[in-house]
């Protein structure tokens, strides 16, 4: 009997140590995020349902109080690790300077983004979509962002759809009104991707003075007789509104990031807006002419009295992302503008080229 009851302890111990060879010889890692917010990073060793026995590289053996966990996440350590170091996968990893990834907000997780032009700050309120507030410092502009992700098989390619609809606020007491909307393709991981968006963008500020401008019908009319002498012709007078601050153009985005360590990581973000064509009334010029023979009237030449104007921009947005931890970063970058105007008066082309530094300073934070 006795033999029995030692062959049978025996048999228990070593089932019980060929389990934990096994749990401890499991290479997956798991992202554990406690109550308080702080991250572990190791191996599940064991969970009797009360507490978790996970290996970290740090601290060794840990056990956790399952109710102290908020959640636990598979990680990939051929992506989310760079030399050994954990690199994260942060609410942060969404956004590049002004342009958004593919990747979601998820749902329950909140972030706040705040430059020297204004603050931001975005939910994720589904686990696919997210809504944000966007605005300056006075509140003039202010903007609702929505981004909806669309995931696919391929946990590296991911497509989204985006959409900014502005007011312009206290100015012009809110008759100014636009939108950006648009479709974004993301390849890569959280913290090294690169994405190509396309769009279309439009602002009416509001503005408008009505009966300011008037012009002569543009045109060349002849002299007429008139009592016996010629006189120059008066065509059809006409009224133009002008239109202040309006824009419509179709826009390109392509951004990325790329990790440098786990707490930098480069930045970039550029923006092609281009044809935006408008009217611009610059004044019309009457020219006339005389028989060189009698001196009389022969013809007058009303011309157009407005310029088309063409403007193509790049905007350029290298920069740096500083990340302490997954609660809060630092990004500085060195933007600026490239633009192109081309103007056509009189069907004649005239083209300035301009460009201007816009730097930023913006401060990420999770909450």
């Amino acid at each position: 009997m006795k033999s029995i009851l030692l062959f049978l302890i025996l048999l228990c111990s070593l089932k019980t140590n060929a389990q934990v060879t096994k749990q401890e010889g499991d290479t997956l890692k798991y992202l554990i995020i406690r109550n308080n917010g702080i991250e572990y990073v190791g191996q599940i060793l064991s969970d009797d349902g009360r507490e978790l026995l996970i290996l970290t590289q740090q601290l060794g053996k840990i056990y956790i109080p399952k109710s102290d966990i908020k959640s636990v996440t598979l990680v990939n350590e051929q992506t989310d690790f760079k030399d050994g170091e954990f690199l994260g996968q942060g609410v942060f990893t969404t956004r590049y300077q002004f342009t958004t990834n593919a990747f979601p907000i998820k749902k329950g997780e909140n972030y706040a983004l705040i430059n020297l032009y204004g603050p931001e700050v975005h939910f994720g309120v589904l686990p696919n979509l997210s809504v944000g507030i966007m605005a300056t410092w006075i509140a003039s502009p202010i903007a609702l962002a929505l981004k909806y992700t669309i995931p696919t098989q391929n946990p590296k390619l991911n497509f989204g759809l985006g959409t900014i609809m502005a007011s312009s606020g206290y100015f012009n007491q809110a008759k100014g009104i636009g939108g950006l909307h648009w479709a974004m393709a993301t390849y890569g991981t959280r913290r090294s991707n690169a994405t190509l968006s396309l769009g279309y963008g439009y602002f009416n500020s509001g503005f408008s003075f009505s009966n300011q401008n008037t012009y002569y019908q543009p045109g060349t009319y002849a002299a007429v007789l008139n009592q016996g002498s010629y006189i120059f012709p008066i065509p059809e007078m006409l009224t133009y509104e002008n239109e202040v601050g309006n824009f419509k153009s179709p826009i390109i985005g392509i951004s990325g990031i790329t990790v440098v360590s786990k707490k930098a990581s480069i930045i970039w973000d550029v923006m092609i807006i281009g044809g935006n064509k408008r009217k611009v009334f610059d004044g019309q010029q009457v020219d006339y002419f005389y028989d060189p023979f009698t001196s009389q009237p022969s013809s007058v030449v009303y011309n157009d009295p407005f310029i088309d104007v063409k403007s193509t921009n790049f905007v350029i947005m290298p920069g740096m992302r500083f990340q302490k931890d997954e609660n809060k970063a630092f990004q500085v970058t060195l933007a600026g503008v490239i633009g192109r105007r081309e103007e056509t008066v009189n069907y004649q082309l005239n083209v300035n080229s301009y460009s201007f530094p816009i730097p930023m300073l913006s401060w990420f934070y999770k909450f």
